[in-house]
C-alpha cells in the first residue's frame, strides 16, 4: 500500500502525519523536477524526516544526465525509492516535456531511467498512466511496461486512466477519463515478474485489499487517503500487514503530531503548514466539522500553536457527546 504523490499535498508534514497512522505505508514526495535540484540550487525539496521511512522521492524530467545526478541527490539523502512521473498532464509539465506526455516516447523514458539505475543502488521506480490522448491503452500499456522492463525496472504504479493533454484540466484529468481497472490487472497476468502496483480512483482500505486479494502486487490511493486519512491509514497495517496499527483512534494520531508541531512551530514555521493536512482526520465522524472549522480559521493566524489543535480536539469530544445524547 502507498500513498500517491499528488502536487501541493505530500509535502514533508502531510508525510509525517500519514506516517503516524500507518508503518507500512510507502509514502512519496511531491513530484520535484530535476531541473529544480541539478540547476535550480533547490535542494531544499529533498528535505524529509528521519521517521518517514520508507519514503520516495518522485521526480519529473526528461533529460537522462540530468535526472540521473537528480536521483543520485536524492539517494544521498537517503531516500529509499527514485520513481519517475510519467502520468502528470498539467500544462506545466508539458511544456517541460515530461509527465504523461512521455507516455509518447517511451524509448526516452527508457533512456532516462537505465541512466536513473546506473546512478543509484536504490531502486527506481515509475509512475504512468494507460495512455494518452487517442492512444489505445490495450496497445500501448503493455509495450510500455515491456520497453520498462527491458530498461531493468521491475516496480511501476500505474494509474488505470488516460490522461487528456489537450481539452482537460488536471483537475478534470483525475476524474473524467474512464477507469481501466481490469486493463491493469491484466498486464498483472500478462507480466507476472513485474511489480505492479493499481492506482485511480480507489476510495476505500476494503477496496485495496480486494486488489491484492485479486493478484495486484501494490495498491497506491491518492486523494481517499489525504481526505479520509484515518479511514484509509488509521487501520492500513492491520488489514493489510496484519501487525498492530500505531493508533488506537484518530485522537491518538492528534498525539502523535504534537512534537512534530512543536518541532516545526520553534522552528518558525505556521501551525498551519501541518494541520493543514490534518483537517479530513476525523471526516464522517461526530465533531468533524468543528474540528475542520476551528484549525480552518484559526491555525493561519499569528501565533496559533497546540492550544488551538486542543480546542479543536475538545470540539470533536463535545460533538461525540452530543450525537451520543441524542
Amino acid at each position: 500500500l502507498s500513498v500517491a504523490p499528488m502536487m501541493d499535498w505530500t509535502d514533508r508534514h502531510c508525510r509525517a502525519f500519514h506516517r503516524a497512522l500507518s508503518n507500512g505505508a510507502l509514502l512519496y514526495t511531491e513530484m520535484v523536477t530535476s531541473a529544480a535540484l541539478v540547476r535550480g540550487g533547490a535542494a531544499h525539496l529533498l528535505d524529509f524526516g528521519a521517521g518517514e521511512h520508507p519514503v520516495a522521492l518522485q521526480l519529473g524530467g526528461s533529460d537522462p544526465g540530468e535526472l540521473a545526478e537528480a536521483a543520485r541527490m536524492g539517494a544521498a539523502r537517503g531516500y529509499d525509492e527514485v520513481n519517475l512521473n510519467v502520468g502528470c498532464p498539467s500544462d506545466r509539465v508539458q511544456s517541460g516535456t515530461f509527465g504523461a506526455v512521455l507516455m509518447r516516447d517511451p524509448e526516452r523514458v527508457a533512456a532516462c531511467l537505465r541512466a536513473m539505475a546506473d546512478a543509484v543502488q536504490v531502486p527506481v521506480t515509475v509512475k504512468c498512466r494507460i495512455g494518452v490522448d487517442d492512444q489505445d491503452p490495450a496497445a500501448v500499456l503493455p509495450d510500455f511496461l515491456s520497453r520498462m522492463r527491458d530498461a531493468g525496472v521491475t516496480r511501476i504504479a500505474v494509474h488505470a486512466r488516460k490522461a487528456w493533454l489537450q481539452g482537460l484540466s488536471p483537475k478534470e484529468n483525475r476524474d473524467v477519463p474512464p477507469l481501466d481497472h481490469p486493463l491493469v490487472q491484466a498486464m498483472k497476468a500478462r507480466f507476472p515478474d513485474l511489480h505492479l502496483s493499481v492506482n485511480g480512483g480507489i476510495a476505500s482500505l476494503d477496496a485495496a485489499a480486494d486488489f491484492l486479494e485479486a493478484g495486484m502486487d501494490g495498491v497506491m490511493i491518492g486523494r481517499a487517503a489525504y481526505q479520509r486519512p484515518w479511514d484509509i491509514l488509521g487501520r492500513a497495517d492491520s488489514r493489510i500487514w496484519g501487525r498492530a496499527d500505531p493508533c488506537a483512534g484518530p485522537e491518538d494520531a492528534v498525539a502523535a503530531m504534537r512534537p512534530h508541531i512543536a518541532a516545526h512551530l520553534e522552528a518558525g514555521g505556521r501551525l498551519h503548514e501541518v494541520t493543514r493536512h490534518m483537517l479530513g482526520l476525523f471526516a464522517g465522524r461526530p465533531g468533524a466539522r468543528a474540528w475542520r472549522r476551528i484549525l480552518s480559521e484559526g491555525a493561519t493566524r499569528g501565533g496559533a500553536g497546540l492550544a488551538l489543535v486542543d480546542d479543536a480536539l475538545e470540539a470533536v469530544a463535545a460533538g461525540g457527546v452530543a450525537q451520543a445524547a441524542e
